[in-house]
């Protein structure tokens, strides 16, 4: 007998995660997107809520009777790709098809009125849009009903969406394959994508469904999860190392530049063709419901792939947009601020470059949040100053302190200041929790960067005029605020400075 062949070595174990993107890179990142295109083609599905009270028992049944208060409607299924790059503000060409009725052109309708969005959704009038209605009460799921049959796309409707998707592909980013199997990523429309996207160079990323992979060969990455890699390979998949073996043959067998693998709470594996597998920590604070991470994760990737960022640090991105989307109840989407929160937690994360300053604000105004900016020169930081920067965040989401640099305080206070470098007192600053980016200034006022922020609320202390606070009448011109915070008496650094400067003279 010929002897059997040794088993293939195990993999190496899994590297550690890479340093988690700071602030400046999210903004670089953030800025960057509106530049990438992404087309994604998928099944598209329609998402109901249904809002009300549950207060009694419906006589008829045992069951809740729901009181409808309200309803809300969003795309799903590659739809919800599509909403969440469009959220992160990338541009998006919406592939696939949908049935004649009034949900199939709701859905195609709302895709192609996305900030960013170009719809190109076929009308298939033999099939029928897949819905699916959550009814809660309380922020609680009570029930999800499923509107939809299973239909073969037709024959026209699968040429007009290749054609479409050939011609899409020919000035685009990124590629973006949302598989639910419900017959719109037939294996033509599938080998048609996946050939011209690998012909043009561009990266093509698949969220998997089922048991047959073969159609996704010649992908760049594909994103199953774990229960999703167990039923692919047909062996469990409870340990890492386990993950890892099953995940590193499925991406040979299909040849596939690199394979994520979403572990829920364990967080992400990568495994990258010839090189070794990065595991990605979880960064979930709390999980109520996991509908439509997967969208997140793969418009997360898409999108900074196409912005031209390494897979590894793209997966890491995306794997805090999957942190952020559990925290939701229902379908939902991530804008760049959302991932900004739990980044800023050190010193050295609060710096901001004045170069992604704009970058950042724009970010958290999309998100919708209140900006606040106050500026000075925190030189030996003292209960007044703690004051002043706890009540300025009151006031609103996020507090961006200007700081001035040592040039200008000398400018400003003398030649004998400041007494802490300008990277002490960003330090320290940055170590108060009030604060949550500081940013240093050259000039001898904060008026340019003022201009560039275009903060909500603009805070000085009470010993200032509104009419002689720097940066006021610009802040009013747009309907900003401006709020004067009462002084702690007798606490300044100059007080402090000459107590000081008087008990060196008598020792």
């Amino acid at each position: 007998m010929t002897p059997r062949a040794p088993p293939p070595p195990p993999p190496p174990p899994p590297r550690p995660p890479p340093p988690p993107p700071r602030p400046p890179e999210l903004a670089a990142l953030a800025a960057a997107a509106p530049s990438v295109k992404a087309v994604v083609a998928g099944d598209l599905m329609l998402d109901e809520t249904w809002f009300g009270d549950v207060s009694r028992v419906a006589p008829e049944a045992p069951v809740p009777l729901l009181a409808l208060a309200s309803m809300s409607r969003r795309a799903g299924g590659a739809g919800n790709v599509v909403e969440n790059l469009s959220a992160l503000g990338a541009r998006t060409v919406a592939l696939g098809a949908v049935g004649p009725e009034e949900e199939g052109e709701w859905l195609s309708r709302h895709l192609g009125s996305l900030p960013g969005g170009e719809g190109r959704v076929v009308v298939d009038p033999l099939r029928t849009t897949p819905v699916k209605r959550r009814m809660v009460a309380d922020g609680r799921q009570l029930l999800r009903v499923d509107q939809e049959l299973p239909a073969v796309l037709s024959a026209a409707a699968e040429e007009e969406l290749v054609a479409a998707g050939l011609a899409a592909l020919a000035s685009a980013d990124v590629l973006l394959l949302s598989d639910y199997s419900k017959g719109t990523l037939t294996p033509r429309v599938m080998a048609a994508l996946l050939g011209e996207a690998r012909r043009l160079g561009i990266p093509a990323l698949v969220d998997p469904k089922g048991k047959d992979y073969s159609r996704y060969r010649g992908a760049t990455c594909i994103t199953p999860n774990r229960k999703e890699l167990e039923t692919v390979t047909g062996e469990s998949a409870r340990d890492l190392g386990t993950v890892a073996r099953l995940a590193s043959r499925l991406r040979d067998d299909l040849g596939l530049d690199a394979i994520l693998v979403k572990l829920s709470e364990e967080g992400m594996l990568l495994l990258p063709k010839g090189g070794e597998p990065l595991r990605i920590v979880a960064r979930a604070r709390e999980v109520f419901d996991v509908t439509g991470a997967g969208d997140t994760v793969l418009a997360t990737l898409g999108v900074a792939l196409g912005a031209g960022l390494p897979l590894a640090d793209a997966a890491d991105v995306a794997n805090r947009a999957a942190g952020v989307v559990v925290g939701r109840t229902g379908t939902a989407s991530v804008r760049w601020a959302d991932l900004l929160d739990g980044l800023t937690s050190s010193p050295a994360e609060k710096l901001l470059e004045r170069g992604h300053v704009a970058a950042v604000a724009q970010m958290l105004r999309r998100a919708h949040k209140r900006v606040v900016f106050t500026n000075g020169c925190f030189d030996l930081l003292h209960p007044g100053h703690v004051t002043l920067l706890g009540a300025a965040k009151k006031l609103g989401d996020v507090l961006v302190v200007g700081l001035n640099s040592d040039a200008s305080v000398k400018r400003l206070k003398g030649p004998e200041r400041p007494i802490l470098t300008e990277t002490d007192r960003a330090q320290v600053l940055g170590g108060l929790d009030a604060v949550d980016f500081v940013v240093l200034f050259e000039e001898d006022t904060p008026e340019a960067l003022i201009g560039e922020i275009r903060p909500q609320v603009l805070v000085k202390g009470g010993d200032y005029t509104e009419e002689g606070v720097v940066g006021a009448a610009f802040v009013r011109s747009y309907g900003g605020e401006v709020a004067l915070v009462p002084l702690l008496p007798g606490r300044s650094t100059t007080s402090m400075v000459t107590r000081m400067t008087k008990m060196k003279e008598t020792s």
